[in-house]
């Protein structure tokens, strides 16, 4: 007889990331993430108390994948300041976009995820205000700027603005080599 395969927690993590991207924190149901993985719940129940563990992990993953793991990831390729800030703007785009969106969300509703938001964004810019330190000297001028690329990459996504038949990506790229000082 074949030994029974569990689903890892991180499945259970991982799902619980999209569809809290696709629906928010209301699309987090543990009936809905055991038949997105083809399982029943009672495998959740091995891993986490309830709903609300699975939610913690989840946050707590999403902090990570943020902050440690992407900048660890910038840093692991080298290069100048320009190129780091550029590659963690991409990083961010391609990792965690979908779920950081929908938890800035969910933060004007939910105070405990707006301070866990704090903190990941604090870190960001923490991050951001070094690499930009690496090219301007004035703090006034290295906070504005921080505050304008952080603005770019999060309010971008929110806009419906056309742009002169221009893209939206070639008009994120011109905002990046301004920003950034030619």
């Amino acid at each position: 007889m074949a030994a029974e395969t569990r689903t890892p927690p991180q499945a259970w993590i991982d799902a619980g990331l999209r569809a809290l991207a696709a629906g928010g924190p209301g699309a987090v149901r543990v009936e809905a993430l055991a038949k997105t993985l083809g399982v029943t719940k009672g495998g959740f129940y091995g891993y986490f108390a309830d709903r609300g563990a699975l939610i913690e992990e989840m946050l707590a993953t999403w902090e990570r994948m943020s902050t440690g793991e992407l900048i660890a990831s910038v840093e692991r390729e080298g290069g100048d300041a320009k190129a780091k800030i550029r590659r963690a703007g991409i990083l961010i785009t391609e990792r965690v976009l979908a779920v950081d969106l929908a938890i800035r969300d969910w933060s004007r509703r939910d105070p405990d995820v707006a301070e866990r938001l704090r903190r990941v964004d604090n870190q960001r810019m923490d991050y951001l205000r070094s690499l930009m330190r690496e090219i301007f000297t004035d703090e006034d001028e290295v906070e504005a700027r921080c505050l304008l690329a952080f603005s770019l990459l999060v309010g971008k996504h929110f806009m419906a603005a056309d742009h002169g038949g221009r893209s939206r990506d070639e008009v994120t790229e011109l905002a990046g080599t301004l920003l950034l000082g030619g």
